[in-house]
């Protein structure tokens, strides 16, 4: 599945819920947000329908996300039936950790191959600041779990936020000294929330000066085929690597592959844009198959070229929690 500047669409990331057990200061307000009922989100069945599709079309990785995924019942059983979708070669899941302890060995056995946890600290103060709420210690059993179920690519994600958590960039870079998964450091979105509160990100370049001064030289490490747009890197005597995400400071949209489907069924085509396509509004009112197909591709030939967090062009209105970012 091409789109119009020649990007090979493979990967679609899919929010099942909006709802979170945690109310991070970039990504939802602290009173919480008014929650979509049972009826507007999409069913399993339709986003198993939607999935086959896709991977018909040339999808072949599908990240699950939320809000927070695992507070909808029933997610390890979708990961069973998503993964057994031929096409579908890496399943993954995106959490805050909080439940991972709990289903780690139930999402290894679905065949989920990926986990994102995210980790913006090992402060107990500094993690109740940034999430707005306690239990850090679970999300840490939550790592633990992953690892020892055997799931193959565990990666850390940590917000860098100023004021924040900067004394943590180096504590957290020890994680894949110790373990063999990824460390990556993510590049603040001045979108939602985290605009509207006034937070600074912690440029990248300066997370790496911080590393390099603590650690020696970050070398440059090998992708695979279907790793997202992190940069990264080896350290000499880590067993994981680390890794950048810099939307703002080093645009990656000229390779980007990605498509986002929404938990209302809103196929979003940029994280930056409102352009998309309703595909809840086709499947309930009875659209086949093929006309599904024919509405994503014509939905695709409309992916930007760009994002624009600058702000100069059109808006949406999503936040973070409802796109799964």
């Amino acid at each position: 599945m091409l789109d119009t500047c020649k990007r090979q669409l493979t990967y679609l990331r899919i929010s099942l819920t909006d709802r979170c057990n945690l109310r991070c200061r970039y990504c939802m307000p602290a009173e919480g947000v008014a929650k979509c009922s049972h009826g507007d989100i999409l069913s399993y069945e339709e986003i198993e329908r939607l999935v086959r599709i896709f991977a018909g079309l040339g999808v072949r990785k599908v990240r699950l996300t939320g809000g927070e995924p695992l507070v909808r019942p029933g997610a390890v059983k979708l990961a069973t039936r998503l993964r057994a979708i031929e096409g579908i070669e890496e399943l993954a899941i995106t959490t805050n950790g909080v439940l991972l302890g709990k289903y780690a060995r139930a999402l290894a056995a679905a065949g989920v191959n990926g986990v994102n946890m995210s980790l913006d600290t090992l402060r107990e103060a500094a993690f109740a600041r940034i999430s707005r709420r306690s239990g850090l210690a679970g999300v840490r059993a939550g790592l633990q779990a992953a690892i020892e179920a055997g799931i193959p690519r565990i990666k850390i994600n940590v917000v860098t936020i100023r004021g924040l958590n900067e004394e943590d960039i180096v504590p957290l870079a020890k994680l894949a000294e110790r373990e063999a998964i990824d460390v990556r450091y993510i590049e603040l979105m001045p979108i939602g929330v985290a605009r509207e509160a006034g937070l600074r990100g912690v440029p990248p370049q300066e997370v790496r000066q911080r590393l390099e001064a603590a650690f020696g030289r970050l070398h440059p490490a090998m992708k695979g085929a279907l790793e997202g747009p992190a940069s990264l890197y080896h350290i000499a005597g880590f067993r994981g690597r680390i890794g950048f995400i810099r939307a703002l400071e080093h645009s990656f949209c000229a390779s980007c592959n990605r498509l986002r489907l929404t938990a209302e069924g809103f196929l979003k085509l940029c994280l930056a844009s409102p352009k998309g396509i309703d595909l809840r509004a086709l499947l309930r009112r009875g659209a086949d198959d093929e006309e599904l197909r024919e509405a994503i591709l014509e939905a695709v030939r409309h992916k930007p070229r760009a994002h624009d967090f600058a702000g100069r062009g059109a808006e949406d209105s999503r936040a973070m929690y409802e796109v799964g970012g």
